[in-house]
């Protein structure tokens, strides 16, 4: 099935952007002129650029026009884009080829990874290694851990995430090619149940130069 129109505009300006193609602070053209250009409506264009400007690599300038980012940021926006297949989230952010491999094998449980999940040590848990490249160049990798009896986020109702620079684990520097001793940015997840039990948990790894940095934007529930 072909991608919705305005994903793929939204992809081609964030490869052009990623690229350097088109710097911070450029102007995007006007509505009319992208419009123009792919052969769509104002519509179109207008969802385009709010994708692109969720992502974090444009910003809107009232009665000025959109602009490249100063600084390209991954936005995590939860629980929309926890929820997303990593090809709808690397297809979203390029146009270019992404792949996604993954690997999935049942382990016995660390006294640590027991705990976490309240299980006996031993016990046979999950685990899902997932890998992903844009074209060609590997831009994520990813260790996820969860009980036999838990399938992906469904039984998840809130998500912890801890943002760092650190040193990869040796698994993670292999896949990314980083050069050793070098940083790499990474984000430890851990999915909570409605009863504050840990259902999943998600180690993942990017290049230290894919973003500049991470924003979360999360919905606050009123107070009664």
């Amino acid at each position: 099935m072909n991608e919705p129109a305005y994903v793929a505009i939204a992809g081609e300006y964030a490869w052009r952007i990623r690229k350097g193609e088109l710097r911070p602070g450029t102007q995007l053209p006007s509505y009319s002129e992208i419009a123009g250009q792919y052969g769509v409506s104002d519509i179109v264009v207008r969802k385009a650029l709010e994708l692109l400007q969720g992502q974090g690599l444009v910003r809107s300038v009232r009665r000025r026009g959109v602009f490249v980012a100063d600084r390209p940021n991954l936005v995590r926006i939860s629980p929309e884009r926890q929820m997303e297949s990593p090809e709808v989230t690397f297809g979203n952010e390029s146009n270019q080829e992404i792949r996604i491999d993954r690997e999935v094998e049942q382990v016995h449980a660390t006294d640590e990874m027991a705990e976490v999940f309240g299980l006996s040590p031993g016990d046979r848990i999950t685990h899902i290694v997932t890998r992903a490249s844009e074209g060609g160049r590997p831009i994520s990798i990813s260790d996820t851990y969860q009980p036999l009896d838990v399938i992906g986020t469904s039984n998840a109702t809130f998500l912890e995430e801890t943002v760092a620079d650190r040193l990869p684990a040796p698994m993670h520097a292999e896949w990314l090619q980083a050069i050793p001793g070098d940083l790499i940015k990474t984000v430890h997840q851990r999915f909570f149940a409605s009863d504050d039990r840990v259902v999943m948990i998600s180690d993942v790894s990017y290049p230290r130069d894919r973003y500049d940095s991470f924003v979360f934007r999360m919905p606050l529930s009123a107070s009664s």
